[in-house]
C-alpha cells in the first residue's frame, strides 16, 4: 500500500452547471460533469510558479466547463512506483483526464495510460506517446529569447545571470533562447549562470537560499539583470536582487512560468519583477479539459509555441513598458521564421 497519499490527497467539487441559450433562445445541451485528475511535481501548488499555472488551468476549467477536481502531489523522496500508484489512484476514481505536472511522471505515466485505454492521460513537459496520451510541450526557447531581448536592454552594467533549477535539458533550452536573445541586442555580453541541482536532484526547485547566494555572487561580479528558471528557488533571486537596491539601483529579476509580478506568494519581492518568461500551461491544461469534455481529446504531442501563444513575456510590471518594441520585433520575426530560435 502506497504511503502519504491522504495528508496529499485532495478533492475539490463544482457543483456548476453549465448551460447557455444559443442565437434562437433555446438552452444548448450541457456537458456531462467530468472528474478531472491533477498529479503536481514536488513543489506543488503555492509555488508561484509552474504548478500555480496548472492549477489556474483547472480553475478556468471549474468556472467554464463545471468539473470536478481532484489533485495529489509527491513528495521528494517518492519512486517512479510511488507516481504510478498516485496517478493508478486517479484513473480508477474515475478521473478523465488525469494530467501529470512535470517530468517525473515521465517513467510512470506511460505504464498507467496502458491500464485505463478509455482514460485520456497528459503530460507537461515531457513527450511519452500512446494512443490516449497527450503529450504538452512548450516551445521555451522562443520566450525566453524574448525575456533576453528585455533583459539585454535593461542592462546598464552589460553583464546578465540566469538561474536554472535542476541542470536537465528541458531547463538548459531556456538558458539557451535567453541567450541568444540578449546577444541579438548586445553582442558582446556578459551572461552568467549557474544551476541550484544536478539532474535527478528535485531539491533543485525549493532552495531559494542557494538562489540566493548564487545570485549575491554575480550582483558582486557585476550582473544587474537575472532571468530565473527554477521554480520555488526563483523567490531566492529576488530577494538579492531586492537586497542590493532593487530597480532603484538598477538591478531587475525576471520571473517564469506564472506573471510572478501578479503572485500572491512574491508579493514581497515583486517591485524588482521586470517581467516573466510565460509558459502558458494554463491554457495547455484547459485545452486538455475541454477536448475531453466535448468528446474530441487533443491527443498526441501538441507544441505551445508563440503563434499557438503557449509562451510570451509578462507585461504588468508599467516598467517593461519601454521594453516592449524591441521585444514584439523580435517576437514577429520568431512567429515569421525569419528568427530560428536554439534549443540548446
Amino acid at each position: 500500500m502506497l504511503k502519504r497519499i491522504s495528508p496529499f490527497f485532495v478533492l475539490v467539487v463544482a457543483a456548476l452547471a453549465l448551460g447557455a441559450c444559443n442565437g434562437g433562445g433555446q438552452s444548448a445541451t450541457p456537458i456531462a460533469t467530468l472528474k478531472v485528475g491533477m498529479a503536481y511535481d514536488t513543489a506543488g501548488k503555492g509555488d508561484g510558479s509552474f504548478n500555480d499555472t496548472a492549477y489556474a488551468g483547472l480553475v478556468k476549467a471549474r468556472q467554464e466547463l463545471g468539473v470536478e477536481i481532484q489533485e495529489v502531489v509527491i513528495s521528494l523522496d517518492e519512486t517512479d512506483s510511488d507516481r504510478q500508484e498516485r496517478l493508478r489512484l486517479l484513473a480508477a476514481s474515475g478521473c478523465n483526464p488525469v494530467i501529470a505536472a512535470g517530468i517525473s511522471y515521465s517513467a510512470s505515466l506511460g505504464a498507467v495510460a496502458k491500464e485505463f485505454p478509455n482514460t485520456t492521460f497528459a503530460i507537461i513537459d515531457a513527450e511519452i506517446t500512446g494512443p490516449n496520451i497527450s503529450s504538452l510541450l512548450f516551445a521555451t526557447e522562443q520566450g525566453s529569447y524574448l525575456v533576453g531581448v528585455i533583459a539585454a536592454s535593461a542592462s546598464k552594467s552589460g553583464k546578465i545571470g540566469f538561474i536554472g533549477g535542476m541542470e536537465i535539458p528541458l531547463i538548459k533550452t531556456f538558458e539557451a533562447g535567453y541567450v541568444q536573445g540578449a546577444r541579438s541586442v548586445k553582442s558582446n555580453i556578459i551572461i552568467e549562470s549557474e544551476y541550484m541541482g544536478p539532474d535527478g536532484d528535485n531539491t533543485a526547485w525549493n532552495v531559494p537560499e542557494k538562489a540566493k547566494s548564487a545570485t549575491e555572487a554575480m550582483i558582486a561580479r557585476g550582473v544587474d539583470v537575472g532571468f530565473a528558471a527554477a521554480g520555488g528557488s526563483n523567490l531566492g533571486m529576488f530577494q538579492a536582487i531586492k537586497a542590493a537596491g532593487g530597480a532603484a539601483k538598477g538591478f531587475w529579476g525576471i520571473g517564469v512560468d506564472s506573471d510572478q509580478y501578479n503572485m500572491p506568494s512574491l508579493a514581497g519581492v515583486r517591485d524588482v519583477i521586470l517581467t516573466s518568461m510565460m509558459k502558458r500551461v494554463d491554457i495547455a491544461v484547459f485545452e486538455v479539459i475541454r477536448g475531453v469534455a466535448v468528446g474530441s481529446p487533443i491527443l498526441g504531442a501538441q507544441k505551445f509555441d508563440l503563434i499557438r501563444e503557449g509562451v510570451g513575456y509578462a507585461t504588468s510590471n508599467p516598467a517593461v513598458e519601454p521594453y516592449k518594441p524591441v521585444a514584439e520585433a523580435a517576437a514577429a520575426k520568431i512567429r515569421s521564421g525569419e528568427i530560428k530560435v536554439a534549443t540548446q
